[in-house]
């Protein structure tokens, strides 16, 4: 009779154990203080777009690749509000412009004005976005690649 006893005491004890931490668990999980809103960290951040190939075309024909890559920087804040990436709308203004340039001499790129190619890039974005996005657009790579050494 006394083992009995004995082990009933030891089922009621490990039930009101676990009875006891499952309440407790409970009431912390419902009296937690509510979750706040993750801050980001303000300021600009700089985002790479893809690498571009405009194809150069003279005499008919295509002649080589103009490949470039480029950098824009922008307040996180305002970038994180947009409904659309403006890598996007980078890289098509760049081509545009790249592609349109009737005045490009492709083989001698050393005249073309980065500060006036970036600053009219960056206008335009800003333009399409209708808002200040892009606060700079950086050029990471510009080179010209001609079909021979394509071929190669």
């Amino acid at each position: 009779m006394q083992i009995v006893r004995l082990l009933l005491a030891g089922v009621w004890a490990c039930i009101v154990t676990v009875g006891a931490s499952l309440a407790l668990s409970y009431w912390k999980e419902g009296h937690a203080a509510p979750a706040t809103k993750q801050d980001y960290a303000g300021g600009l951040v700089y985002e790479k777009t893809r690498v571009i190939n405009v194809p150069m075309i003279a005499e008919g024909s295509v002649q080589g690749y103009i490949v470039a890559q480029f950098v824009f920087t922008a307040d996180a804040t305002v970038l994180r509000q947009l409904p659309v990436p403006p890598e996007a709308f980078v890289v098509d203004e760049a081509f545009r412009n790249i592609y349109s340039d009737e005045n490009l001499d492709f083989k001698n790129l050393s005249r073309l004005d980065l500060a006036h190619f970036a600053r009219t890039v960056r206008e335009h974005v800003n333009r399409r976005l209708q808002a200040e996005v892009l606060q700079d657009v950086l050029v990471q790579d510009f080179n010209y690649v001609s079909k021979d050494q394509i071929r190669r």
